[in-house]
């Protein structure tokens, strides 16, 4: 068996443990697509070749040994946000950043399953932006159109996973930051509940609004590395009741009550949704009431919920501005979010923090007259490359707000969320939508995901390979 970019990590760990082919083979050939790609797309900050090869041949040699673990050989990435032992974790950021000596907890469960992980993908400068663009590492671009961006903040990870670099990644997801880029690139992105999978070694990042989770191609493959991921360090501050998410893909939804919620969260700026965008979830939504389901146009209660996200978010670009390394080259934007930050660090923080427990007995409400919320992910289709590059703070923000007003409540909540391919616009474009649901309703929301895609065949479709290896970098 040689390498097949359309080959899913379910596939992949089947072939490995069936022997039909070797560790060694499927990451020297995902190597080569990263070699070959990261002059176009750039979805790497760092290729680990020979840790990977190394770590390849030591799984074939487990294999041929009758060990069976559930992801035993095969490549897979993760986010530079996250600790890889031996490599530095810049988190988009400049400057040479120290190796770090322990792997994360979401990275130390992938590696107990078997994984060989070949790299570090690229993200935004903490993760702050729809964009994966900066001046530590150039700018990631879109395999579907590469004159636009993949998305942020795990944008690196989302090119990596649509080109058939390597078969799922992990990212990581604090307004939208798995479910944009997974939108943008017509992939299945999974934001877990809060403390599904750890972000050791903090037990809480950017103040609780940010979670790990999985992008993936299929409902079963992104379930797959969520299984594979999911677990908690001792000193884990939220430690949700363990869900089989595999086994949940398998599993018949049965007829639900959806509410289709077209309106945006509140915001302080203005924010509209496309009209081709809309036209996209409309059909999915029609798609759900042809599959038996009751889909009706109504809206979460959300209030003024992003009054609790801003402490939150500035607060935590705070904790990080003052851990790092070299604080004067960070993005003026990034210095100003952690000044803000540090004047909302104190009450309004702690007021933030206590709201949220409200903010659950409210939309919390909604979920006994609908099962699941069906919203947009984006309100736009992905921006061009540099549109937001060079903008001053105020402008990004008003910038984000028109793109990405969708997604953030859920992180205020720390509910789980997907982010399913809703089909394409304009050039050929993807969008998507996300369906949301209650506390730790993954395996509900991955069973309604899975029900869509064998309706849809979303994976069928793939970005045109000339995209992958041959388009001009800026």
């Amino acid at each position: 068996m040689t390498y097949d970019r359309s080959a899913g990590l379910v596939e992949t760990a089947r072939a490995l443990a069936d022997g039909t082919i070797t560790s060694r083979a499927l990451v020297e050939q995902s190597l080569a697509r990263i070699e070959a790609s990261q002059g176009s797309l750039n979805a790497f900050r760092i290729v680990r070749a020979r840790a990977a090869l190394a770590e390849a041949a030591a799984a074939d040699a487990q294999l041929a040994a009758g060990v069976r673990t559930p992801l035993l050989g095969v490549p897979v990435a993760v986010k530079d946000d996250m600790d890889v032992a031996g490599e530095p974790t810049a988190f988009g950021c400049r400057g040479e950043f120290p190796a770090v000596a322990r792997d994360g907890e979401a990275v130390r469960r992938l590696r107990a399953a078997g994984a060989v992980i070949v790299g570090k993908t690229n993200t935004c400068e903490f993760g702050q932006w729809p964009f994966t663009e900066g001046p530590a590492f150039g700018a990631t671009r879109n395999p579907w159109n590469p004159d636009h961006t993949p998305g942020g903040s795990s944008g690196g990870s989302a090119a990596a996973v649509a080109a058939g670099l390597v078969p799922a990644a992990l990212g990581s997801d604090g307004a939208g930051s798995v479910r944009i880029p997974a939108s943008w690139t017509h992939l299945v992105g999974i934001k877990p509940q809060r403390g599904r999978i750890s972000t050791w070694p903090r037990g809480e990042s950017f103040q609780g609004i940010t979670v790990n989770g999985t992008l993936a191609r299929t409902v079963a493959d992104a379930a797959l590395l969520l299984d594979a991921a999911a677990g908690n360090h001792p000193l884990d501050p939220h430690r949700p009741p363990a869900v089989d998410a595999s086994a949940a893909v398998g599993r018949d939804p049965g007829r639900l009550r959806v509410a289709l919620a077209l309106k945006p969260p509140f915001t302080a700026l203005p924010a509209r949704l496309r009209p081709e965008v809309r036209a996209r979830v409309v059909e999915l939504a029609e798609r759900l009431s042809a599959l038996g389901h009751t889909v009706e146009e109504a809206d979460p209660p959300y209030g003024q919920i992003g009054l609790t996200f801003i402490p939150r978010a500035t607060a935590g670009i705070a904790e990080r501005v003052r851990e790092a390394p070299f604080p004067a080259l960070l993005d003026r934007r990034t210095r100003d979010a952690a000044r803000l930050g540090g004047l909302l660090g104190g009450v309004p923080l702690r007021a933030a923090r206590r709201a949220e427990a409200v903010l659950h007995r409210r939309i919390g409400g909604f979920f006994t007259s609908y099962d699941v919320v069906l919203a947009p992910t984006t309100a736009a289709p992905p921006p061009r490359i540099g549109a937001m590059l060079e903008l001053s703070g105020p402008a990004t923000d008003r910038a984000m707000i028109a793109a990405c007003p969708y997604a953030w409540p859920w992180n205020v909540l720390g509910w789980p969320g997907v982010n399913v391919p809703a089909g394409f616009v304009g050039e050929g474009l993807p969008v998507g939508a996300q369906l949301l649901g209650p506390a730790n309703s993954e395996p509900l929301l991955l069973s309604l995901a899975a029900q869509l895609e064998a309706e849809l065949r979303w994976h069928e479709a793939w970005p045109p390979e000339q995209a992958v290896v041959d388009s001009p970098v800026a």
